[in-house]
């Protein structure tokens, strides 16, 4: 083989292996910024594409050019899905993604802070950011970057994204539920929960909901969820009541506990298929929210 090709044969391969370098980082960005494991796979892959057609002499720092090309992309994506998602049927919720903080991040005041900006709470409430908002947000408090940082890579003034951070972060934090990320308790209340719900305990489930309890279902109209939010312990335990009743009577339902969004999940199987996702917010010691995930085009991510 010629020397010539020798060398752009190396080359290719050095640009591979940066890539695959910062790809996790990169999924993560546009996992936070689309909440749909999917699409944020796609946007990396755009990404790759990108990179690859790329004049390497004005790249400076692979991080940091495919971090401001992926969060773009994801920019332009999200745009694109808000408005496939005013005709979703039903409620929408992020796509629930397994995660392992702990064998990586041994700090636990680091793997709290990640666990929260990746939690399906705080993902609910980004959706009603503005994409550039949104941008701004994940990049900053998700990821540490400086304002100056996220400023080159939206081509923005670093006043003008400042502006925008505080914006996003006083809209997060006034919306974001408030609940107890301890994950020793609430996989305790979970797995009390599912107890009850598989007993039939109705006294049982009253003891830990809320009186203002809400129940949240998205099933994309794929399969039988309530298409509008359940709200008060009652209607929320006679509903859980009843799917789980169901579900006992089949012999191919099996449920286990998971790590999901950085935070105990109840996942149920039917046969070798996810059926759905439950998680649960808690605060004083009463379940404050449950959210079901039953879209089987969302369950890709936790079946992997």
């Amino acid at each position: 083989m010629p020397a010539d090709a020798l060398d752009t044969a190396d080359e290719a391969a050095d640009d591979a292996a940066a890539f695959e370098e910062h790809r996790p980082l990169l999924t993560q960005v546009a996992y936070r910024m689309l909440g749909r494991i999917a699409d944020a796979e796609d946007v990396v892959q755009d990404a790759w594409l990108r990179w690859s057609a790329a004049d390497r002499s004005e790249v400076r720092e692979p991080r940091a050019f495919l971090v401001r090309i992926t969060t773009r992309l994801a920019i332009d994506r999200l745009r694109q899905v808000q408005s496939r998602r005013e005709a979703y049927v039903g409620p929408w919720l992020p796509e629930p993604l397994a995660t392992d903080l702990g064998g990586e991040v041994p700090d636990t005041a680091e793997q709290a802070v990640l666990a929260d900006s990746v939690s399906l709470a705080v993902l609910v409430v980004l959706e009603s950011l503005s994409p550039l908002e949104r941008a701004v947000f994940v990049l900053r408090e998700a990821f540490g970057y400086p304002f100056a940082d996220i400023a080159a890579m939206l081509e923005r003034s670093e006043a003008a994204v400042r502006q925008l951070s505080g914006r996003a972060r006083k809209h997060v934090e006034e919306r974001k539920p408030r609940y107890d990320v301890d994950p020793a308790a609430r996989r305790d209340i979970t797995e009390r929960f599912i107890a009850a719900a598989t007993g039939g305990d109705m006294q049982g489930l009253m003891e830990l909901l809320a009186p203002d309890v809400t129940l949240v279902g998205d099933s994309g109209g794929k399969s039988r969820a309530p298409l509008r939010e359940l709200v008060t312990a009652d209607k929320v335990g006679r509903f859980i009541l009843g799917v789980a009743e169901t579900s006992m009577e089949r012999m191919d339902i099996r449920m286990e506990m998971r790590e999901v969004n950085g935070a105990p999940a109840l996942v149920t199987y039917d046969g070798d298929k996810i059926d759905n996702v439950l998680t649960v917010e808690i605060l004083d010691g009463r379940i404050q929210r449950i959210l079901i995930q039953r879209n089987p085009d969302k369950l890709a991510g936790v079946a992997r």
